[in-house]
């Protein structure tokens, strides 16, 4: 029996020294001290805690895959909200699937960047299937899990 762990991956450094700066809609970062807590971090795969600095940006995932290995989404290239530290973090802590306590849609492309499909994820321990069945099929590149309610991209899973 093999077991498959699937890691999340949260946005790159590089990506985020950048978006620190300006953000994929060519925007100028500015950021906020947050009061509440309980944004999702883009860049630590976490939820903020009141009192940090955070920046909220716009993010285009698969140009900026797209651009690592020469795929073409074309009209899949879309952009989106998210928060990150608005100063270097220390990334991710562990390897768990987060933001798993909330419907999440699995959405699947291509190894050219287009959508193969997906699948709502409703229950914690359904993620790891999600991931199994997307990776099953050999055409499926990589993978973003996302918010529901509003689409936003929460992280990637890669093959392999």
């Amino acid at each position: 029996m093999t077991t498959t762990t699937y890691t999340a991956r949260s946005i790159t450094p590089r990506a985020l020294k950048e978006l620190r700066t300006t953000d994929d809609a060519g925007r100028r970062t500015d950021g906020f001290t947050d009061t509440e807590g309980g944004s999702p971090l883009r860049c630590c795969l976490r939820h903020s805690e009141p009192g940090e600095r955070l920046a909220l940006v716009s993010y285009a995932p698969l140009r900026r895959w797209a651009a690592e290995t020469g795929a073409t989404p074309g009209p899949y290239d879309e952009q989106g909200p998210v928060f990150i530290h608005a100063d270097a973090c220390a990334g991710p802590a562990g390897d768990i699937l987060p933001f798993t306590g909330s419907h999440r849609t699995v959405r699947r492309y291509s190894a050219e960047g287009r959508i193969l499909g997906g699948r709502l994820v409703g229950e914690p321990d359904a993620f790891r299937q999600a991931l199994r069945e997307a990776f099953d099929d050999p055409a499926v590149a990589l993978v973003h899990v996302r918010a529901v309610e509003y689409g936003c991209f929460l992280y990637e899973v890669r093959r392999g």
